[in-house]
């Protein structure tokens, strides 16, 4: 059975056989990782990703497959909560979980990892500002990333900020959630963009501040601090 983004599709119907011929061939692997495999391809003409995730042969196969298929209806769930929250993502034309594999639209634009040093501070803080009102909306509606980087951010040529790989998101309202989101966000700018990283995390945190509020923002940046502190205490130790 596979969803599409107009439901659920049977494998076994008469139109199948067009679909599997570009599905089987997904295109030019992009990205290995320890969960899937990411793919640029075609799909009914459409540029789009496939992102297949991957058996782990030291699971049970029963235990592996429910994985597989839990993890591949959840991330197109957490988009399109995203999406209802008002924070662009890829549209989902397709979760097959037979194969464990959802196609999504190829967002066009720049990672803003590659471009974020080359602006200009003006443009930089704009940048970040907007990066922050988008982690805002996703936390007031329950929703945290997971993987806050500058490699998960696109630039799309209109200037406007799309979120990607929503694989380590979850539904929550908990400090402690929001704060290791926003810690993570802060560590991604401290390794890959040193030179300015307090220039970044506090537009960032101007951004999310429009968004939750002084009262709540002050609270998340309080658990933040409280979250390097533990970690420098586990480093030191």
């Amino acid at each position: 059975m596979t969803l599409t983004s107009h439901g659920l599709r049977n494998s076994n119907s008469s139109n199948q056989s067009d679909f599997s011929h570009d599905y089987l061939t997904p295109g030019v692997l992009i990205k290995k990782g320890a969960e899937a495999n990411i793919y640029l391809g075609k799909w009914y003409g459409r540029k789009v990703v496939f992102k297949r995730r991957l058996p782990k042969k030291y699971r049970l196969s029963e235990l592996d497959r429910a994985i597989q298929i839990q993890r591949t209806k959840h991330e197109p769930q957490m988009i399109h909560k995203a999406k209802e929250a008002g924070v662009p993502a890829p549209i989902v034309f397709m979760v097959d979980l037979e194969e464990a594999t959802v196609v999504m639209e190829y967002v066009e634009g720049k990672r803003v990892k590659d471009i974020l040093n080359d602006l200009s501070s003006e443009e930089r803080i704009e940048i970040c500002r907007q990066i922050g009102r988008l982690i805002g909306k996703l936390h007031k509606s329950g929703i945290v990333h997971g993987d806050l980087t500058t490699s998960n951010m696109i630039l799309t040529p209109n200037g406007k900020i799309v979120l990607i790989d929503f694989g380590l998101s979850e539904q929550s309202m908990e400090l402690e959630s929001r704060g290791v989101d926003l810690h993570l966000m802060k560590r991604a700018l401290t390794s890959t963009h040193y030179n300015y990283v307090d220039e970044c995390f506090n537009a960032v945190m101007r951004g999310y501040e429009e968004e939750m509020g002084p009262e709540i923002t002050k609270s998340v940046l309080d658990r933040v601090s409280e979250i390097e502190k533990r970690g420098r205490y586990v480093t030191e130790r």
